[in-house]
């Protein structure tokens, strides 16, 4: 048993030295690979640290290269500045000199300039001095004082000017006349030839024919019922008289007027003639003729090509077919307007559609004058500007009678068509009261100014004819008074077309001889 230990302890030694060799024998043989790992590295490290050093040298000669390429850069730029510098610098000084060398002559001329006008200050005193006694001595000679002498002298300037004056206004008018006059009178005459319009004045129908007398009783009805009920749906009188077969239908609105006369004329063929037949009739025949009013006034927004129009303006339109004014339907010459304001207009190259609109609104307000207050000129400006129509058009319908200025060419071409229209012959008629009135006025204001000695107004009121005194009127001055007598008949009186004033002054030498 002690040998068995012995003999494994023995085992267990030997392995040990064994074990201690054998790691001994690979520890140097360790130690001789990392020796050598060690000096490859270290072959490694001087090679790459040589390698380092090459390209440090290379990049730090490089380096100084550039650096010494930019330091040659900015010595240049430096030296460039430098010499701007210095030849600004000597430019500067010569400028200096100049100007110095400018200021000192300046100098001297204004120390001669103070010299010369003390010297003119003295003699200018001098001068005045001399004047007032040659004025002086003039006052002597002439009995007269420097007060009356310039009055004389504005009173013959005063003369001067004044021939000077007329002579001018007569040159100019006769210019005027023959360029304006004359291009005016082409576009005019133009426009009339264009248009083609029936010459026939429709006048206002204020009478029914009846079928028969019998009639007559029918309308009036049991103790006048049927009358009083025509009349209070109305709104108009019936008057009926001796006159035979016919009744006569007066109302100031043509609106009811043209709705009494349809309704009778319905309630004649129908034949039942009785209270609740007339309001049934009455209120078909409104109804009716408010959708004709509206087709008529759109029609001829259409047929005139003048764009979208307001539906009440559209309805105002229709209405003037049934108004009249000195026996001319209104609608018919707010037609011919708008036709002659857009001929014009395209003769001198202006908007036509806007003068065609112009001239079909320009008496809108006669629509409406008989129901509301106001001329229908201020109610069809008013309308105008409510319905957001253009201002030229408002101003045209405020314009074309005078009222108020024409701040446009078109509101003049508008206010010269309505006149065509209106003094073509056989468009409207006159009552002589009119007439002659007219024709007095027209006397009246001719005599009215000084020098005028008789007037007479020939050619219907178309032209009048003064005869002037020669002792007073001058043929210079008979230009002046001429164009003054046409300025106050232009304001204060109302004519259609044109009015001709022509002065006549005539010296008369008689001697006898016995």
């Amino acid at each position: 048993m002690a040998q068995i230990i012995i003999a494994v302890i023995a085992g267990i030694v030997v392995g040990v030295i064994l074990m201690w060799i054998a790691g001994k024998m690979g520890l140097d043989r360790n130690k001789e690979k990392s020796q050598g790992i060690i000096d490859e590295a270290n072959s490694k490290a001087e090679t790459m640290i040589r390698q380092a050093n090459l390209d440090g040298k290379q990049q730090v000669y490089e380096m100084k290269l550039q650096a010494e390429k930019e330091i040659k850069d900015q010595k240049d730029k430096i030296q460039l500045t430098e010499n701007t510098l210095l030849r600004r610098e000597d430019s500067l000084n010569f400028r200096e000199e100049n100007l110095r060398t400018q200021e000192s002559k300046l100098t001297d001329k204004e120390k001669l300039v103070d010299s010369k006008l003390a010297n003119l200050s003295k003699k200018e005193d001098e001068l005045q001095e001399k004047i007032d006694n040659q004025v002086c001595v003039l006052e002597q000679v002439a009995h007269l004082s420097q007060e009356d002498a310039k009055k004389e002298l504005m009173e013959l300037v005063e003369k001067k000017t004044e021939s000077e004056i007329a002579t001018y206004l007569r040159d100019r008018q006769e210019e005027a006349e023959t360029t304006a006059s004359d291009y005016a009178r082409n576009a005019i005459a133009l426009a009339i030839q264009r248009y083609s319009q029936d010459e026939v004045i429709e006048r206002t129908v204020s009478t029914v024919t009846l079928p028969s007398e019998e009639m007559k009783g029918r309308i009036i009805g049991r103790e006048g019922r049927n009358i009083r009920a025509i009349e209070q749906a109305t709104g108009v009188d019936l008057i009926i008289d001796d006159t035979p077969d016919v009744i006569t239908v007066s109302c100031f609105d043509p609106i009811r007027r043209e709705i009494a006369r349809q309704s009778l004329e319905i309630l004649m063929k129908d034949g039942r003639i009785q209270p609740g037949r007339i309001e049934e009739v009455i209120n078909k025949v409104t109804k009716e003729l408010d959708e004709t009013i509206f087709k008529i006034g759109n029609e001829t927004v259409y047929k005139l090509g003048i764009g979208k129009m307001n539906r009440e303006l559209i309805r105002l339109v229709g209405r003037l077919r049934f108004r009249y004014s000195y026996g001319q339907n209104g609608l018919e010459h707010s037609i011919e307007v708008a036709n002659f304001a857009g001929m014009m207009a395209a003769e001198l190259g202006l908007n036509q559609v806007l003068a065609k609109r112009a001239g079909l609104l320009h008496d809108i307000g006669k629509a409406v004058d008989f129901e509301q207050e106001g001329s229908h000129v201020e109610l069809g400006a008013k309308f105008a500007k409510k319905y957001g129509e253009n201002p030229i058009i408002v101003n045209a319908i405020e314009s074309h009678h005078g009222d108020t200025e024409a701040t446009d060419i078109i509101a003049v071409l508008v206010a010269a068509a309505d006149t065509i229209s209106a003094a073509r012959p056989g468009a409207r008629y006159e009552s002589m009261e009119g007439y002659i009135e007219r024709l007095e006025n027209l006397e009246k204001i001719a005599t009215s100014f000084d020098g005028v000695e008789k007037a007479f107004a020939i050619q219907a009121g178309r032209e009048i004819r003064i005869m002037v005194q020669p002792e007073k009127i001058d043929d210079i001055t008979m230009v002046k008074v001429a164009h003054d007598i046409r300025e106050k008949i232009e304001n204060e009186l109302t004519y259609p077309g044109q009015i001709k004033v022509t002065l006549i002054r005539e010296v008369r030498v008689q001697e006898l001889a016995k």
